[in-house]
């Protein structure tokens, strides 16, 4: 019950922190307008009525008529000017802050967070769910609010009249434990059917992303993935059967307790009372009729309030899980700011969570400042694993890295990271001008020169110069009709440029060049190389002739570094650096002849 409270103010902060004026003014609004709409409907019935009934003069019920209405008319156009024309921005306001809470943590928390399937889980959940159910504990309370003000005109009224009929009234308040049990299976059935949807959702996107369009034309792919969509429909109807039929009765007994015991029953005891014994009037019974069904409304729809808050807090438990989460790697504003150096890694070995044994095992090895190094080896050796740790996306298990003599953890994350320039090779292409996909950052005096330098470098500014806007051109036809569509080469070309543009004491490059040809690739290594000239360069290659000019090549080994040397000594030692480098030279020749 605390944490449940706990949630709903959590929630109420939420919007409070955005506008304080919007939060009084959405409550203020319902303190007029519930004892209004008692006003304009039972106790003006009631009075016209037994006016009518009792002789009172026809002027003295207009003017009551006439000033309930006056003001009625007048509270309505406020209230409807507000929530059509004002709410709404405030709506969006509170949306937007929302969002940038949840993006903020989503960049703070670590990569391994994103590979946990039951925080991913919470995370896609907050995603979907915090700002609507934000707005719903808004708009619960306001019911409560609504529905306590409207339960007590009403009841007073009918107390007035008749002590007895506030015993049909308190009947729905039984009916509140079959709410609950209700919103509990809700909630079961709505976190069981998230996994579903998420696969839903990758199945349709294979169907429309460009990224998947030729696989889905060669093969019986498209049909595999048809054939996964039934099965989640079927999981569906396996949901449906298993949750459908407890909340179908429990419904049901619901529905019969509220309009067969309440209401009927009050509407028989009125109608008895009048045209059976005469002691009470027909205005008395007609408000009776109509202020009956509003005090069971009210009280069903408080204890379906009250359950509605226990809703709201199971779902808002995953927000607040995730955006409470403390990451294992942080930001320190207090800690060292970063200025290049040696790296050093001193018995690294890394496992990833949930894995039976290590990736990485007791690596040791030394970049020193403006160093060339090559990591090669086969898929799977650790390559890309080393470079996540040297990027700090990754703590090791065991071991520690070094920048400039100190463990990297003493400095500012973010600072530690402004040190490298990566390019990955599973780059991304945002949908965005190709300046912007350039420098990844907030515009400055001097881009455009910059970004066109880089392309230059990376050789794709022949193409960019051919589109419509050039380096404002967009990439991708995601938001622009007109937006560029590169081939995957020039892609990697774009993704390329983006570390020419950037002058960080360390270029990462992870299969740099995996999607250019021979000689695109041997002239982008020598810009590359004269672009990082007194900078370090970390360069991950299956293409082994672009380790040739390395200082250092490290050849990994199922996690291990079995060899290490220049390309001169390992070709001499004839191992398996030597073993790989003969073979694809092989190829190429044998592709030549």
């Amino acid at each position: 019950m605390r944490r449940s409270i706990s949630n709903i103010f959590f929630a109420f902060h939420q919007v409070w922190d955005v506008s304080h004026s919007y939060f009084i003014v959405y409550y203020l609004m319902t303190f007029i307008y519930a004892p209004l709409d008692f006003l304009t409907g039972s106790f003006l019935l009631r009075l016209v009525v037994n006016g009518v009934e009792k002789g009172t003069p026809t002027s003295a019920i207009v003017t009551y008529m006439i000033v309930i209405c006056s003001v009625a008319v007048v509270i309505y156009a406020i209230n409807s000017y507000y929530w059509n024309v004002i709410s709404p921005a405030q709506y969006q306001k509170i949306g937007a802050t929302l969002q940038k809470k949840l993006f903020k943590k989503a960049s703070e928390v670590e990569l391994s967070c994103y590979e946990t399937p039951a925080f991913y889980d919470k995370y896609v959940k907050a995603m979907d769910e915090t700002q609507s159910r934000v707005m719903q504990v808004m708009q619960t309370f306001d019911n409560l609010i609504w529905g306590g003000i409207s339960l007590l005109c009403n009841s007073f009224l009918l107390f007035i009249i008749d002590p007895w009929l506030i015993i049909f009234g308190l009947f729905p308040l039984l009916l509140g434990i079959l709410r609950r049990w209700s919103n509990k299976i809700r909630h079961t059935h709505t976190t069981e059917k998230k996994p579903v949807e998420r696969r839903v959702k990758y199945v349709r996107r294979t169907f429309y992303l460009n990224d998947y369009a030729k696989e889905m034309r060669i093969g019986g792919m498209y049909a595999r993935m048809i054939a996964g969509l039934d099965a989640t429909y079927k999981d569906f109807k396996h949901l449906m059967k298993k949750y459908g039929v407890r909340a179908a009765i429990i419904e049901y007994f619901r529905r019969i307790g509220l309009e067969v015991v309440t209401i009927l029953g009050t509407m028989l005891y009125s109608v008895w009372r009048t045209v059976s014994i005469g002691d009470m009037s027909i205005g008395d019974c007609i408000v009776i009729l109509g202020s009956i069904g509003t005090i069971s409304y009210c009280l069903n729809n408080m204890v379906q309030t009250f359950a509605e808050f226990g809703e709201h807090s199971l779902f808002l438990e995953d927000v607040r899980y995730f955006l409470d989460y403390e990451p294992k790697i942080k930001e320190n504003e207090n800690a060292l700011q970063a200025s290049g150096g040696d790296i050093e890694l001193k018995n690294v070995s890394f496992c990833y969570e949930g894995a039976e044994k290590n990736t990485l095992h007791n690596i040791s090895l030394t970049i020193k400042s403006g160093e060339h190094i090559a990591l090669v080896g086969q898929n799977g050796s650790g390559k890309t694993t080393l470079v996540k740790l040297l990027l700090r996306l990754y703590d090791p298990t065991e071991g520690v890295v070094m920048l400039d003599g100190k463990d990297v953890k003493e400095y500012r994350l973010s600072s530690y990271r402004d040190n490298f320039s990566c390019v990955f090779q599973d780059f991304k292409v945002f949908s965005l001008s190709v300046r912007e996909n350039v420098v990844l950052r907030k515009e400055r005096e001097g881009d455009a020169k910059l970004v066109s330098d880089a392309l230059k470098e990376s050789g794709a500014y022949g193409k960019i110069e051919r589109l419509d806007g050039g380096i404002e051109a967009t990439l991708t036809r995601e938001f622009d009709d007109n937006g560029a569509n590169l081939s995957i080469g020039e892609q990697q070309k774009v993704s390329l440029a983006r570390v020419f543009a950037e002058n960080a004491p360390c270029v990462i490059l992870d299969e740099p060049s995996s999607a250019l040809d021979p000689i695109a690739e041997h002239k982008m290594f020598e810009n590359m190389m004269r672009a990082a000239r007194g900078r370090s360069v970390i360069f991950i290659s299956h293409r082994l002739s672009s380790a040739v000019d390395a200082d250092r090549i490290y050849l990994l080994e199922e996690g291990r570094i079995a060899e290490v040397g220049t390309h001169r000594e390992l070709i001499e030692k004839d191992g398996k650096y030597a073993e790989m480098f003969r073979l694809q030279a092989q190829n190429y020749l044998g592709e030549e002849g």
